[in-house]
């Protein structure tokens, strides 16, 4: 490619690019032929991915069309880089439609994917496949973030036989929407954040996943495993050849109890904070075989207030950018409904839900889409998994958690 960037403001609506539109290192924001129809669209696309590229090869009229022809594109008022799982196809000789590429993951699959990689350290390719995976937890934490918190909400709720890489899989996912929608931290310190919060544990894999089966307390040797395994995390990515003094100490520091602002601390130590507040929360969510898990709000709670019950920075980025009630949540409605959270809302507490059980307690057939925001749809209070006894369908409420590139556009 010979990326060079474009001045948006030569960038004209409702006109059929010449070119696409890239990031600096060149992943697809928006198709040729594609035309925007709003400014506002395209200041939050700088605004979330900096400068705009084109490709000059793209296109043998770009001299002529990069600085008459266009105007201002712009993307709706959703997230931007979405467009980059889509195609164009034309309807007439004048419109355009979106057509969505798949991009599903199957997160059983994925889910054994991470068992595996986890427990596997000796693997000559182990650093190959961690990274994959990386690659993949990131790229639908950037598709749809929502369907990714579902998801890993509902299998850290429901699983136990693969408890540690589900648990390394959702601190990560919820670190890396806290870091990088409210404390915008840069892309390389949310690849090291991945990094950490997926290898945190590598020091003691197998006792983490029987720890989650034992229906009794640990033992003496148990404990002081779990007390050092940190250091065995780190040694155990030293000997494999990682040297980055950023993943080493957060890694080693993920279970610190040092409270304080985040302004303050190294970058190693401001990633093991955020993973240390993320690890209070998943742990919470996720049952044992010796008790079940606590509710949404509870684990929020845990993770909100530090050592000394102040609010706590990066537990407070948490909050705000999973939700008091995140997807995967059961909430009960103030008609008395029971419903699943699908995605976050525009506040906190106000989120996109599903209902499952009317207000008689009778199971519904196909989930009721409910806007909480409506005074008869708030919630009144989250619900433990433990709770609700109803056999949802998994993939028929990851598809409502889902938002398509069509949502994203129209």
């Amino acid at each position: 490619m010979n990326l060079v960037p474009i001045d948006i403001n030569t960038i004209r609506l409702n006109w059929p690019l010449p070119f696409s539109l890239r990031t600096e290192d060149g992943t697809l924001l928006a198709p040729k032929g594609y035309a925007i129809e709003r400014r506002f669209q395209l200041d939050t696309m700088v605004m979330q991915r900096g400068k705009l590229f084109i490709d000059i090869t793209d296109s043998e009229s770009h001299h002529r069309d990069y600085m008459s022809r266009l105007h201002s594109m712009v993307y709706q008022d959703r997230e931007l880089g979405k467009i980059a799982e889509a195609s164009v196809e034309p309807i007439t000789n004048h419109g355009l439609r979106i057509k969505e590429i798949t991009t599903e993951v199957n997160w059983f699959d994925l889910q054994d994917q991470a068992h595996s990689i986890l427990r596997d350290v000796q693997s000559p390719e182990f650093l190959q496949r961690l990274e994959k995976l990386k690659g993949e937890l990131l790229r639908q934490v950037r598709l749809n973030p929502d369907s990714t918190l579902f998801a890993l909400i509902h299998l850290a709720a429901t699983e136990l036989r693969r408890y540690s890489a589900t648990h390394a899989m959702l601190v990560g996912v919820v670190c890396v929407v806290a870091a990088q929608d409210v404390l915008k931290w840069a892309d390389e310190d949310i690849q090291m954040l991945l990094n950490a919060s997926l290898t945190m544990n590598i020091g003691m894999t197998d006792l983490h996943d029987r720890l989650a089966s034992q229906m009794e307390a640990p033992n003496a040797e148990q404990i002081l495993a779990i007390h050092s395994h940190p250091e065995r995390s780190r040694d155990i990515l030293l000997n494999l050849g990682i040297e980055n003094s950023d993943w080493l100490d957060a890694v080693v520091g993920h279970r610190s109890t040092l409270s304080g602002p985040l302004g303050q601390r190294a970058t190693g130590e401001r990633i093991a904070r955020l993973i240390q507040r993320a690890d209070i929360f998943a742990a919470r969510l996720s049952p044992r075989a010796s008790r079940p898990p606590d509710s949404q709000t509870s684990a929020m709670q845990s993770c909100y207030f530090d050592e000394n019950r102040q609010m706590d920075e990066a537990g407070a980025a948490l909050i705000k950018a999973v939700g008091i009630y995140s997807p995967g949540t059961f909430v009960k409605l103030a008609n008395n409904e029971i419903a699943v959270v699908v995605r976050r809302g525009l506040n906190t507490t106000m989120p996109k839900v599903a209902v499952l059980i009317n207000r008689h307690g009778m199971l519904i057939g196909e989930p009721i889409l409910r806007e909480t925001s409506h005074p008869e749809f708030r919630i009144v209070g989250s619900l433990p998994h433990r709770d609700v006894k109803v056999n949802h369908n998994f993939e028929r409420l990851l598809a409502l958690a889902k938002q398509s590139s069509l949502d994203r556009l129209w």
